[in-house]
């Protein structure tokens, strides 16, 4: 293997999954700014997820809508905005 080509900073990081709140701590070369305090009271750095395989419907089996961003509810106010004005003609 050819030499001084792998990254040196890995360390522990915490990934957790915003929508149902499950995490993991796995070593990472991943960059954050946030940290959070893991069940053996260390603190490590955090990188939220928005989706993990606890979430996912291929993994899961169900099929779930994970909205963290609050699309659908964006959707469906602009959508009863246009049927409120269609309704008024």
């Amino acid at each position: 293997m050819k030499k001084d080509i792998h990254p040196k900073d890995y360390r522990f990081v915490v990934f957790k999954d915003m929508s149902n709140d499950y995490a993991f701590i796995t070593k990472s070369t991943a960059a954050t700014k946030e940290t959070i305090t893991w069940e053996d009271g260390k603190e490590y750095p955090l990188i939220k997820l928005e989706i993990s395989h606890t979430s996912h419907p291929f993994y899961t089996g169900k099929m779930k809508l994970v909205d963290t961003a609050g699309r659908v509810d964006k959707f469906k106010s602009r959508f009863q905005k246009h049927l409120d004005l269609k309704n008024k003609k």
